[in-house]
């Protein structure tokens, strides 16, 4: 399925992914460097009432939100990573079985470590201030 959105309108995207998804918890974001990836993650976590300050875990590799529910959103960029075992180090594999909502970015870099059920999105940049989201279910 394929959303198509402006910038100024990715809180609807965000809303519609949601509902897409349904009750799926671990996403795979995709997209080249500046497509918005973490942009999408912070217009789903206002979605969602997340009251933390939403920001580019690529240097703390995992950030933990909490929900206005108090679940946990992990957001995790594997971007500065070398393998998988470097993603273990890291503490990956317990967020992404924690059984909470999990959005990776960079997964291509630990894909031996990622479970099978998993949502795919493929973001991309299509005009100044729009974008594309591909979502493979």
């Amino acid at each position: 399925m394929d959303i198509f959105f402006p910038l100024d309108e990715i809180d609807n995207a965000a809303r519609t992914f949601l509902q897409i998804i349904n009750e799926k918890k671990i996403i795979a974001l995709h997209g080249q460097m500046g497509a918005g990836k973490t942009t999408f993650v912070h217009a789903i976590c206002d979605v969602l009432g997340v009251q933390d300050a939403v920001s580019s875990p690529t240097f703390s590799i995992i950030n933990e939100y909490t929900t206005k529910e108090n679940n946990a959103v992990f957001h995790i960029d594997l971007y500065r990573l070398k393998n998988e075992a470097e993603a273990i180090a890291a503490g990956v594999e317990d967020c992404l079985y924690s059984g909470n909502l999990c959005f990776i970015e960079w997964p291509e870099i630990a894909p031996g470590i990622l479970p099978d059920e998993m949502v795919h999105c493929y973001l991309s940049v299509k005009g100044n201030n729009e974008r594309m989201l591909q979502i493979k279910l």
